[in-house]
């Protein structure tokens, strides 16, 4: 039996290809992988914001779709689960500032690492918000989310219901693979922007998530029970 949709083995496809292709060029000339590959406003920085945004998409029909059919806790998941998604694809591309031409405001230009309007790269004392809670703590909620939970699924009815009871789609093995597999090739490329290709992997895995997750029944018309 095929544990693979034709739509995950395409997606896979085009995630091997562009993990792969960073990974050579990390290792065949590191520089042109930070100036061109993973550049600002590159094509792997836009991948990942049109991953993102495509979740979004994706939680904003299932939300409207199945509005009258669902109770109150699966609508607040759904409602965060946009609102997630579509703060991360705006994040990504500084929302729209360089694409607008607009100028960063005063709070941005001096707060911000590289004076953009955005979150990720604001400065608090010398730190980084990106390296605290973009990189670290997300990077803990992931995995925690990648591999933990789907154990707790399957083990736990509570933990069952209760990701049921909040639309929250649980990942297949071959997420939770792929996620680990992606970790080790991005980790062996030398670049100093490589982890720009790592956030391209998780929109990618996370959109293959939302599409067809373990418990598809949350994005069905009957209420799971």
């Amino acid at each position: 039996m095929n544990i693979f949709t034709k739509f995950e083995k395409i997606g896979y496809g085009i995630l091997a290809v562009i993990v792969l292709i960073g990974l050579y060029l990390g290792l065949s000339d590191d520089i042109y992988f930070d100036v061109n590959y993973a550049q600002e406003d590159g094509p792997v920085e836009w991948g990942t914001a049109i991953m993102l945004f495509a979740i979004f998409v994706l939680s904003l029909y299932h939300l409207i779709r199945l509005w009258t059919t669902k109770k109150i806790f699966w609508k607040l998941g759904t409602f965060l689960f946009v609102v997630l998604f579509l703060f991360a694809a705006g994040e990504e591309i500084s929302w729209g500032q360089r694409i607008f031409g607009v100028e960063s405001s005063e709070f941005f230009i001096e707060n911000n690492a590289q004076g953009e309007t955005n979150l990720h790269n604001l400065v608090v004392g010398e730190k980084k918000i990106n390296k605290i809670i973009f990189s670290q703590l997300l990077f803990l909620v992931m995995f925690l989310y990648l591999i933990i939970t789907p154990i707790l699924f399957r083990k736990f009815n509570w933990f069952k219901d209760l990701a049921n009871t909040f639309a929250v789609p649980i990942v297949k093995w071959h997420h939770t693979i792929a996620f680990l597999v992606t970790t080790i090739f991005v980790a062996l490329n030398p670049a100093s922007r490589k982890w720009e290709v790592y956030e391209l992997a998780f929109g990618a895995i996370f959109f293959l998530i939302f599409l067809g997750p373990l418990n598809k029944e949350i994005f069905e018309k009957k209420q799971p029970e």
